[in-house]
């Protein structure tokens, strides 16, 4: 059955705002739950993208690795695509901390193309909204990999050039 996106953004939004309740961005005034909202708004009004696996998972791209959800709770809400997006996008903490870069690219480069979406919006949110020049270089350092694991999938194209350009403006 295909995904109703009409219904799936919706809970997928409540789904966030609901786990990511209490949590705050790194300037600790701002409601974590603004991120994903705008990684979806990235997304949609900056890549052009309207896939509803992409614009469901980028809501939820957190949630397992920051929150008490598990892959399960996404599965059983929204089903076993938009989980195994989100799945592709969470660092396996059961690692040794020197093994969860690599593998998290890794499986990133082997997602589907809209895990890899949802990445390079999160990383150009992560860069118009860093605070300090040590975020600002470990910004950097993440967009180029996520444009490095994108690889080149032509429907990923305007995302890659336009995170390019922020990273060029930056640097």
């Amino acid at each position: 059955m295909p995904l109703n996106v009409d219904l799936a953004w919706q809970r997928a939004v409540s789904f966030a705002a609901r786990f990511h309740g209490g949590q705050f961005r790194k300037d600790g005034e701002t409601p974590y739950v603004a991120h994903p909202f705008r990684v979806a708004m990235t997304l949609r009004h900056v890549f052009g993208i309207d896939d509803p696996v992409a614009l469901c998972a980028a809501l939820l791209h957190d949630v397992i690795e920051d929150t008490t959800a598990d892959y399960d709770d996404i599965a059983d809400g929204f089903g076993t695509e938009i989980a195994k997006t989100v799945a592709a996008l969470t660092k396996d903490m059961r690692l040794p901390e020197s093994q969860r870069e690599p593998d998290y690219d890794a499986r990133l480069r082997e997602a589907n193309w809209q895990a890899r979406a949802v990445k390079l919006a999160d990383v150009f949110d992560n860069l118009c909204d860093f605070h300090g020049a040590a975020m600002r270089g470990r910004a950097i350092e993440k967009a180029r990999r996520a444009i490095d694991c994108a690889g080149n999938d032509e429907r990923l194209k305007t995302a890659i050039a336009r995170l390019q350009t922020l990273v060029e403006g930056l640097d």
